[in-house]
């Protein structure tokens, strides 16, 4: 119990430090709490930047995500070297986070800013930018990772790619143009002669359009600088598959493989994930095996497989691919221990159509549209399958229901009828999985 109110810290620091261990804990835990309170962002920031392992990075920016703090992807003209808030009170990703990102490149960057302003467009970054020490495999990794993501003249793939008939990507014509402007630049200073072309004369080169990256390809090269995934993670197009199939979180998974008493229950498990890593190997006795990492949004787990499993999964779990894995735990021959099984794996794709019993749709009458009625008509018709559709119709005032069946001709589950029901959060959904 703390004596009296203090209101200095100082005061209170000499106190506890002169009082005892447990005293100067108490402080620190005030302290922190106190910050985490009234200084959620900047407190959280300093967690971030302190944290050692991707591991610990990325359970941190979770706990972000439920304080209510946006942690945004890297940005050109408001990162700083760690993560830091912006005026806005959002954490954003600090270029010092960013593989192939010296710290000369950094500190350029962060001065440039500082001296002349926010950088307008990626034609004034190369025109102002100290090419010596922001060079072009510098470049590549800032695009990759989006921090010129707030300029709308290009998108990712455009400093990438190279069209077809041209030999040079966006990239490259940006740093040839930054170099002419720079060297243009210092030679108008340095003659005598007053006809020389102004810098504003050079025009910036044209960009080639093409195609945006897909998701997948996006985050995959954010990974690839950044060690995590930032504006969004693979399993994204998955949501209403984990919320609605009986889907086990790989944390929980991991807490059952280590209780000795859960792990004896011989529950079936179904976890829907990411395939992180993948090493196919071969052991010292001549059999080949696989090691697998597999994530999703709460945690990572290990899975290795041995042979007749390896030979009949190993083909699904190849890296980057999301897939459905469905096992137990069962206990290893002539040993005590327990080793979770795989009965069965589908691609992640295919869950929706393949393990759709019944979908059930509860409404309030009052809630009932036209619009509503006019599209799950058009879309089971268009999607004729073996699941079955049970539409409840709800009166709340006289404790009324209606219920509508389909009976001969059932359904496909759909990605249209997924993305309907998303949109519509007064329609409670429930699946019954097979």
């Amino acid at each position: 119990m703390l004596e009296k109110v203090w209101t200095d810290w100082e005061a209170f620091a000499q106190y506890a430090f002169n009082k005892s261990h447990s005293t100067c804990y108490a402080f620190v835990a005030y302290q922190t709490a106190y910050l985490k309170a009234h200084y959620p962002g900047e407190y959280m920031s300093a967690v971030l930047n302190n944290a050692n392992a991707i591991e610990k990075l990325t359970f941190f920016m979770e706990e972000c995500k439920r304080m209510g703090i946006k942690v945004l992807g890297p940005d050109i003209n408001e990162s700083q070297k760690g993560f830091a808030v912006n005026a806005a009170g959002e954490i954003r990703f600090g270029l010092g986070g960013l593989k192939g990102v010296g710290e000369a490149a950094i500190e350029s960057i962060i001065e440039e800013r500082r001296q002349s302003g926010p950088f307008k467009d990626p034609f004034d970054f190369v025109r102002r930018i100290n090419q010596r020490t922001v060079n072009k495999k510098t470049m590549e990794n800032l695009v990759y990772a989006g921090a010129f993501d707030a300029f709308p003249q290009l998108h990712r793939a455009q400093y990438i790619c190279i069209p077809d008939g041209e030999t040079q990507n966006g990239l490259e014509k940006l740093i040839k143009y930054g170099n002419i402007v720079q060297s243009q630049s210092l030679n108008t200073a340095n003659t005598l002669f007053g006809d020389m072309p102004t810098v504003m004369d050079i025009k910036p080169p044209q960009i080639s359009p093409c195609p945006p990256w897909s998701l997948t390809e996006q985050l995959d090269r954010e990974k690839e600088v950044t060690g995590i995934y930032l504006s969004g993670h693979p399993l994204d197009h998955y949501k209403f598959e984990i919320r609605h199939y009986g889907i086990t979180t790989v944390e929980e998974f991991n807490e059952v493989k280590e209780s000795p008493v859960l792990i004896t229950n011989g529950r079936t498990y179904r976890l829907l994930c990411l395939v992180s890593a993948a090493n196919h190997r071969i052991s010292r006795q001549g059999n080949k095996f696989g090691s697998y990492v597999l994530e999703d949004y709460s945690g990572k787990t290990e899975l290795v497989l041995f042979g007749d499993d390896y030979v009949r999964f190993q083909a699904y779990l190849e890296q980057g691919q999301a897939v459905l894995l469905t096992g137990s735990f069962k206990q290893k021959a002539y040993r005590p221990d327990y080793e979770f099984k795989l009965s069965s794996i589908a691609l992640a794709e295919n869950v929706k159509r393949q393990l759709t019993k019944q979908l059930q749709l509860e409404i309030d009458a009052r809630n009932v549209q036209k619009e509503i009625v006019d599209f799950l008509t058009d879309n089971v018709q268009k999607n004729p399958g073996k699941s079955a559709l049970r539409i409840v119709v709800t009166e709340p005032k006289n404790g009324l229901k209606a219920n509508m069946v389909t009976m001969d001709n059932g359904f496909e589950m759909n990605y249209d009828l997924i993305q309907f029901l998303t949109d519509k959060p007064e329609i409670d959904v429930q699946i019954t999985p097979v």
